[in-house]
């Protein structure tokens, strides 16, 4: 069974900076093509970044190009979003999912003064 389990959440200031996790387990990570999402209140799903199955390719939707830095850790089949520079517009539940199926619960990222 796919599992997929996102931490590292919380409220920020804008312009502060977060560490997003997702822990997987039940499928071949190192084998993953994986992606982050986001969905705002009242808005759609948002692809955020995605990152090739080795870790060497990554790309970024063009809101959060040079301020997230999606990796991962094959070994300790672990994926990450470094969110830095917070908006208020990043706030948003954050979602950990595999190209060919399966997707977390979240991590709610909330940027507010």
């Amino acid at each position: 069974e796919v599992q997929l389990v996102e931490s590292g959440g919380g409220l920020v200031q804008p312009g502060g900076s977060l560490r997003l996790s997702c822990a997987a387990s039940g499928f071949t990570f190192s084998n993953s093509y994986m992606n982050w999402y986001r969905q705002a209140p009242g808005k759609g799903l948002e692809w955020v970044s995605g990152i090739t199955s080795g870790g060497s390719n990554t790309y970024y939707a063009d809101s959060v190009k040079g301020r997230f830095t999606i990796s991962r850790d094959n070994a300790k089949n672990i994926l990450y979003l470094q969110c830095n520079s917070l908006k208020t517009e990043d706030t948003a539940m954050y979602y950990c999912i595999r190209n060919t199926g399966g997707r977390g619960q979240g991590t709610q990222v909330t940027v507010s003064s």
